[in-house]
Parts: C-alpha cells; structure tokens; sequence
C-alpha cells in the first residue's frame, strides 16, 4: 500500500474521530516494521500539515479540526513514549528551550519537533503556547539554552515571536544561543524567517534536527543571516 494511501485513511479517520480506527492505522504501520521517527515524519507531520492547509482554507468543519487535531495530539504523545535516543551521546548536551503560538495546531506541530529533538540527544524544555514574552525572554536570559526554539503556525503568532527576537538582539542578550524557527507560516512566505533575524528555519521537524546537528555554530550578525540550509555571506567590505 502507497504511503498516501496510508495518509488518507489515517486523515479520514481522525477527521471522524474514530480513536479505535486510529490506532488500528498505526498498529498496522508499526506490524509492517515502521519505526516511531518514521511515523512522525511520514504520516503525522503529512497529515498534520494537511489538517492546517484545509483549516486556513476554511475547507474542514470546526467539528473535523477540533476532532482531529485532539486525537492526533494523543496518537503522538503515544508514540513520544517509543520514540529511544538514537545517538549515544548527546549533541554536546546542547540545550533547547522550545515555546509556540497558543493555538491547538502550534502545539501539536512544534511537540513532534520537540519529540524528534530528545530523540537524537538534545536535553529540551518545551513551555507550550501561551506564555507571555516577557518571561520566555527572562527564562532565556537566566539559562542562556543553546538553542530558542519558536513554532509558529498562524500569522497571528507571529507578533509575539518577533517580540522576543527583538527584545533579546536589542538587549543583546544570549549571544551564544541559536535561535530557531518553523512552522507554517514561515513555509509561506520565503524570507520571514531571515527577516525576523532568526538563524535557523526548517519546513519540517526531522530538517530542523539535521540543522540543529550540522549547524551547532550558527549564529546571525547583521550582515549574516541563515535561512533553512542557505547562508547569505557577510557583506564585502
């Protein structure tokens, strides 16, 4: 069976939610040899992205979204439990402190991100959507993390991420942490994520990790910036 068709049933039925059919999807993919990265990365994150694209669109009930985005955080907080660290020592014990927009599919986007993180080593704290950007800002500057990570889904959270970069170049605190970020809103419009002054951006969580794991060193200047894996050179003098 085509991985779309697989992606189809399970979309048609968490759409319903029908838990039992659900689990029944995943029972079969984990029979067929499937490891718990592999269903994050080829069956959650293509359904979750198309869950949003048709919820942006208003091509999905408030019923279907609600229904599917609850059973689908479920299914990937079973999974979370499987997921074993793949590597035997840690990145540099590097640290990552993750926040996202409040909304219900931020949070279910960045916990896969967060999930294939701890996977392969990193030491993660992630807050959830909702907290004020004050005190992300201040847990940042007291703990200076390797990595700030922000998930961001919807436009309407993107006020709240570009506060808190703001805030930590203007003060210029946390010179030595990365700051990351993904999410749908950032795949829509090329260059947002550079112009926010972000380091690092990825599509997907599994790209997010490899860039975390190649680019331990990255960090933005004001003539430099990295956007997903192209680096914009200083400029010449």
């Amino acid at each position: 069976m085509s991985q779309d068709i697989v992606i189809e049933r399970f979309f048609e039925t968490i759409v319903s939610g029908a838990r039992p059919e659900a689990r029944r999807i995943i029972n079969e993919q984990i029979d067929l040899g499937v490891s718990p990265q592999s269903l994050i990365t080829d069956l959650f994150w293509p359904t979750y992205d198309m869950i949003e694209r048709l919820n942006r669109n208003d091509q999905i009930t408030a019923l279907g979204y609600h229904l599917s985005t609850r059973l689908l955080r479920t299914i990937v907080d079973q999974n979370a439990a499987n997921l074993l660290a793949r590597v035997e020592t840690p990145p540099a014990g590097r640290r990552v402190f993750a926040a996202c927009g409040p909304d219900e599919g931020s949070e279910l986007g960045a916990q896969m991100g967060v999930d294939l993180l701890e996977a392969h080593g990193f030491r993660v704290r992630f807050s959830g959507g909702g907290v004020p950007a004050d005190e992300i800002q201040s847990i940042v500057q007291q703990d200076q993390p390797d990595v700030l990570l922000m998930f961001c889904s919807a436009p309407s959270d993107l006020p709240h991420i570009r506060m808190i970069i703001d805030n930590l170049h203007e003060v210029g605190a946390c010179e030595a942490t990365q700051i990351a970020v993904g999410g749908g809103v950032f795949n829509r419009a090329d260059g947002l994520a550079e112009e926010i002054g972000a380091d690092l951006w990825a599509t997907e969580p599994l790209e997010l990790v490899q860039m975390l794991l190649e680019e331990p060193e990255t960090r933005a200047t004001e003539d430099q910036r990295t956007v997903g894996r192209k680096r914009r050179l200083p400029k010449a003098a």
